[in-house]
Order: structure tokens, then C-alpha cells, then sequence
């Protein structure tokens, strides 16, 4: 009787009018900032643009086989793939649900042969149980759950939300795994250039080796200049397998993501090239667009409408359901009478369920509810907070990258210079052979630092690209993927 009470005369006239109990959904304010903040300190070479973000950011990188590569790695991912099925999972489900908002219209047919008691009910057969007797039937029934209160227009809601929970997932997976195939790759590049520096770094420790014995037999030098230089080849030399392995482990990782065996993809990339390079300017959007584009934020959004919808479904519960219910058929005990008028049967009529006590599932099922949408709301507010200060710290990053990259390639060029100086002053006596191998061991630590930092800066690119939520956009799934 306490659900009865919880209908008041408004109440009802405006579920005849077919509304829907609890709360609407209003998207939520995500409190972008007007604009980027900017790194504070020291100019950086290149600057970002607050223009349309380009949506292929991988391209600007001017590098054919990286775009190639994420083209290949987009269509073969497993993970992707995984994802993928979800999203058709969660429109499957939502179709299930949305079927009750349809009558539903069954037909079913039988034939029985039965014995009844003398004692019990009345016998068809008419003979007082003495006999058996023959029943065949076929009927087609209707259905359909008068939605008064909104309860399926909710559950539907919420399913179309989850729906799109399944597909911001699959945008996500997407984004981690374009931000991950590119910088595999671009360590990849940087590997393999570090190799060649170290290789070049070696012809000319060997150089230096061979003047050095040359110098000991002419009586100039000494042994400890030769086994100095013995001892810098050895160690530069010791320095490849390690860079070697690192270039076949990125491989293996680049092949993995592709859904592809250890090594496949030796023969493309295991010959080096050029380490990606950003453009120096490049277009990152506005503050205000990134809500609508980034995934784990469109993500927490529907999460948050899903459950704000499910609020509706649990205060429906406490509303009676009515339910429309018809059937026609047939019935004889003949199959010859089945077709005859006389054979004729129908039923008609209205059912409905009261919940009167549940022993507090309901409300508590209404609580349940009205907690999950506002963790779900603490969750939205705490991603959009989050995003900012990713980009917020991406863009310093980026900032502070090339700043060090710039400072390294002059300390590279100097040393450079300060190795051929004392190469030519050893040859003349001037300097010991220890100025020489302490100047190489600098410009090969310069040269590796410099290459980390070339690296640094491309994969911070890659870094705010991925925070900014770009790249999705251009794998959506195929219409008939997405038809519900």
C-alpha cells in the first residue's frame, strides 16, 4: 500500500501523458580554460597554433613509413579489434532493450494426447476419464508493456549511453595505440641513428689506435697511449649489442602491434632512416573543443548519462506496470474441427503488477543509483582536471625538449671542433693522448645525448597530440558496423 500512496493525482496524469520518471541528463560544463597556458622561461623554436587540430598528425612528420605503418597496425590490432566487439556488443544489448518498447507478437502450436482423472476435472473426452483424447491447438499472441512512468524509455536511454561508453573506449584503445606505434618507431629511428654515431665514433677510436701504435714504433708515443686507445675502442665497441638489441626489441614491439610474428617486420624497418622531425608550427585546437573530442572524457560523460538515466529506471520500479495482453487461436479435439469457425478461441485484457512490499529493494536500488551518478559526476570533473594538466605538462615538455635539443647540438658542433684540434695537436706533440680520448669520450656522450633529445621532442609531440585527443577521427567503424 506505501507504493500506492507514492501516486499522487499529478503524478499520474502527467504518466498518461507518457513522462519519465527522474532526472534529465544535462551535459555537464567541462570548465575549459579561454586558452593554452604558455611555457614560462626561454622561447622554444617552434610554437603552437590554436587552430583546427589535424586530424592525421602522423603526416606531419613528413615520414612515409610511419604513416604506412599506422595504416597497417590500425587494421590489424588486436586490442583494436577486442574493442571493436565491444561496441557491437553494447549495440546488440541495446537493441534487446529496446524491444520493449514494441509489442512483441509470438504464435505457437501443439498437439497433445492426454488421459485426464475421473475424479478431477472436467474430462474433454467426456467418457469420465475411461479414455484418452486428442488436443490440438494454435494460437498467436501480443504484448505490450504500457510505458507510463518512462521505465523502458529510461532503460534505453541508458543503453544508448552505454553504447557510446563502448565506442569512446574503442576511440581510446585507437589513440593509445597511434601514440604508441609512433613512438616505438621514433625510438626505433632514434636506435639506429645512436648506432651508426657509435659506429662512426669507432672507425675513428680505431683511427686513433692505429696512429697511436704508429707513433709507439716511431718511439713518440708510449704503451699506455696504445692501451688507452685499446681500451676506448673495447669500450665503444661494447656499447653496439646492447643498441643492437634495443633495435630488434622496438622492431618485435612494432610487429606486435600489428598483430604480426617476432621479426615480420625486419626487412621494412631494419634498414635506418631519418629520425622524425616536427614541423615548427603545428595547430593544436582550442581549449573548448576538447571535451567533445577527447575519448576518456566523452567516456565519463556517458558514464555519467548512463547512470543518471538508470535513476529514472529504479524510481519507475515503485510505479505500477500495466501490460496489454491478447490471443487468438484455434482449439478442438479433432484436427479435422481445427479449421472450423465453432474452433474459435481469443483472450483479452489488461495485467498489472503493484510492488507492495520488497523489504527495501527498491529504495535501496534508488540509492544505489543516486550514489553511482555522483561518484560518476566526481569522475567527469576529475578527467577534464585531468586533461588539462596532462596537456598543461606535455606542452612544457615539449617546450623544454627543444630547448635542450638546441643547447645539445651546439655542444655536439663544439666538440666536434675540440676533437680534430686535439687529434692534430697529439700528432704535433703538443697534448697527451689522454686529451684525446677524454674530447671523444665527450663528443660520443654529446652526439647520443643530442640523438635522445631529437627523440625527446618528436615523442613529445606524439604526447601532446595524444592529450589533445586527435587521430580517432579518421578510423570511425563502417556504416554497417555502426547500424544499431
Amino acid at each position: 500500500m506505501k507504493a500506492l500512496m507514492r501516486i499522487s493525482p499529478a503524478v499520474l496524469a502527467a504518466a498518461l501523458a507518457g513522462c519519465s520518471l527522474g532526472p534529465d541528463f544535462h551535459k555537464p560544463d567541462s570548465q575549459a580554460p579561454a586558452q593554452w597556458s604558455s611555457p614560462r622561461g626561454e622561447r622554444a623554436a617552434s610554437q603552437p597554433l590554436a587552430a583546427p587540430l589535424e586530424q592525421r598528425w602522423w603526416n606531419s612528420f613528413h615520414d612515409a613509413r610511419l604513416s604506412a605503418l599506422i595504416e597497417r597496425v590500425t587494421a590489424r590490432n588486436l586490442d583494436l579489434q577486442m574493442a571493436s566487439a565491444r561496441v557491437l556488443q553494447s549495440r546488440a544489448a541495446r537493441s534487446s532493450v529496446a524491444a520493449d518498447e514494441t509489442p512483441s507478437v509470438g504464435a505457437d502450436a501443439g498437439y497433445s494426447r492426454a488421459r485426464n482423472s475421473a475424479e478431477g476435472l472436467n474430462d474433454p473426452s467426456g467418457n469420465a476419464g475411461k479414455s484418452a483424447y486428442s488436443l490440438w491447438q494454435g494460437d498467436l499472441t501480443a504484448g505490450w508493456e504500457l510505458d507510463l512512468w518512462g521505465r523502458v524509455r529510461r532503460q534505453v536511454e541508458a543503453a544508448d549511453a552505454n553504447v557510446q561508453v563502448a565506442e569512446d573506449d574503442r576511440r581510446g584503445v585507437l589513440l593509445s595505440l597511434l601514440a604508441e606505434t609512433a613512438r616505438d618507431y621514433i625510438q626505433l629511428r632514434a636506435v639506429q641513428r645512436t648506432l651508426e654515431v657509435t659506429e662512426g665514433n669507432l672507425k675513428v677510436a680505431q683511427h686513433s689506435l692505429e696512429l697511436s701504435r704508429d707513433r709507439q714504433a716511431e718511439g713518440v708515443a708510449t704503451r699506455l697511449d696504445v692501451a688507452q686507445a685499446s681500451a676506448q675502442v673495447a669500450s665503444i665497441e661494447a656499447r653496439l649489442p646492447t643498441l643492437q638489441a634495443r633495435r630488434d626489441d622496438l622492431i618485435n614491439a612494432l610487429s606486435l602491434l600489428a598483430a604480426e610474428p617476432p621479426g615480420h617486420l625486419q626487412a621494412q624497418l631494419l634498414a635506418p632512416g631519418a629520425l622524425p622531425e616536427p614541423q615548427q608550427r603545428f595547430a593544436i585546437g582550442v581549449p573548448s573543443e576538447l571535451a567533445a573530442r577527447r575519448p576518456d572524457i566523452r567516456q565519463a560523460e556517458a558514464r555519467l548519462h548512463a547512470v543518471t538515466a538508470s535513476i529514472g529506471v529504479a524510481e519507475a520500479d515503485f510505479y505500477p506496470r500495466i501490460r496489454l495482453s491478447g490471443s487468438v487461436g484455434l482449439q478442438s479435439l479433432q484436427l479435422a474441427d481445427l479449421g472450423s469457425w465453432s474452433a474459435r478461441r481469443f483472450a483479452l485484457g489488461p495485467q498489472v503488477s503493484l510492488p507492495i512490499f520488497e523489504g527495501g529493494r527498491l529504495k535501496g536500488t534508488l540509492q544505489l543509483r543516486e550514489a553511482q551518478q555522483q561518484e560518476a559526476a566526481v569522475v567527469y570533473r576529475k578527467t577534464v582536471l585531468g586533461a588539462w594538466h596532462e596537456i598543461d605538462d606535455v606542452l612544457r615538455l615539449y617546450n623544454a625538449s627543444q630547448l635542450r635539443r638546441d643547447h645539445l647540438a651546439e655542444a655536439v658542433r663544439q666538440n666536434r671542433i675540440a676533437l680534430d684540434t686535439a687529434q692534430r695537436q697529439y700528432v704535433e706533440g703538443a697534448v697527451d693522448f689522454i686529451n684525446v680520448l677524454s674530447v671523444q669520450s665527450a663528443l660520443l656522450t654529446s652526439e647520443e645525448q643530442w640523438i635522445d633529445s631529437s627523440s625527446a621532442v618528436a615523442q613529445a609531440m606524439v604526447g601532446l597530440y595524444k592529450a589533445l585527443g586527435g587521430g580517432w577521427e579518421g578510423f570511425e567503424p563502417p556504416p554497417e558496423a555502426s547500424a544499431s
